[in-house]
């Protein structure tokens, strides 16, 4: 409790998923909780959760992707609440598909959602923290943040953006006192992954589908522990962390296992419509 209690914790994405969850984990440690999201009416039922389990829970909408409303929506979350100790940026959305078959503007709302809508918030909450000389940033990058996934195009190319600022970052702000975690999360049992899933080629729901989704508590309390002990690579199970070595040390290999899995997809679908 000594860790977390009567700190000051903004999460975006506050509403549903990892967010909320994490909302869950770091209020029942004694910390102040303040969630943003998109969707008043999510944000109403989940503030409405938070407090009916005892913890002090307020809520902002914002949409994370829109530089100046995050400015001004910080500041007022600062004034009004108190300095922002904690920063969760869990806001992200996932559409995979065929390369050649999605629109442009998918590419550029996963880097406005997903890269810039994490990166936004990083800007605001860091002078703060760096005058203070304290913090944790974690951030959600993905499994799909760590080797390139079929289908994955548009959302791991965010992802891995995702990445490449925290651990740059996190170089930065260790001088200043600064904690700074990137989380990679499998696919994970939430409202995303289910809208997600209706726009899986059949090579990206074989190759994901080697995995049983985990739960969103399970990646919220790898965040707690990882804020706790300082941690930048925060892997929620044993799938993430075996991905994160080979992805290092035999990349070829994850590759074969992949495209053999992609393959058995494409010869499956063949034997459907013949």
């Amino acid at each position: 409790m000594s860790a977390f209690a009567g700190r000051h914790a903004v999460i975006t994405g506050g509403s549903s998923g990892i967010g909320l969850a994490t909302a869950h984990a770091l209020g029942r440690r004694g910390c102040r909780v303040t969630i943003v999201a998109r969707r008043p009416e999510l944000l109403d039922a989940a503030v409405a959760e938070l407090t009916g389990a005892g913890i002090d829970a307020v809520s902002y909408p914002l949409d994370v992707a829109d530089h100046e409303a995050v400015r001004v929506t910080f500041a007022t979350i600062a004034a009004e609440r108190g300095p922002i100790d904690i920063l969760i940026c869990s806001a992200g959305v996932a559409r995979p598909g065929y390369f050649i078959e999605l629109d442009d503007d998918v590419f550029r709302e996963m880097m406005e959602i997903d890269y810039f809508g994490t990166l936004w918030p990083i800007r605001a909450v860091t002078p703060g923290m760096v005058e203070r000389g304290q913090g944790s940033i974690v951030a959600i990058s993905s499994d799909a943040g760590l080797v390139g996934v079929f289908g994955y195009t548009a959302y791991g190319a965010a992802k891995f953006a995702v990445r490449g600022l925290l651990e740059a970052l996190r170089a930065e702000l260790v001088p200043h006192g600064v904690h700074v975690g990137c989380c990679y999360p499998p696919d994970v049992d939430t409202p995303q992954l289910a809208g997600e899933d209706q726009y899986k080629p059949d090579e990206t729901r074989a190759i994901s589908g080697s995995f049983k989704p985990i739960q969103a508590e399970q990646v919220a309390r790898c965040i707690v522990k990882g804020i706790e002990h300082r941690r930048f690579a925060l892997m929620p199970d044993t799938g993430s962390r075996m991905l994160l070595v080979l992805s290092g040390a035999a990349p070829g290999l994850v590759n074969r296992v992949m495209d053999r899995s992609a393959r058995k997809a494409r010869k499956s679908r063949g034997a459907r419509t013949t």
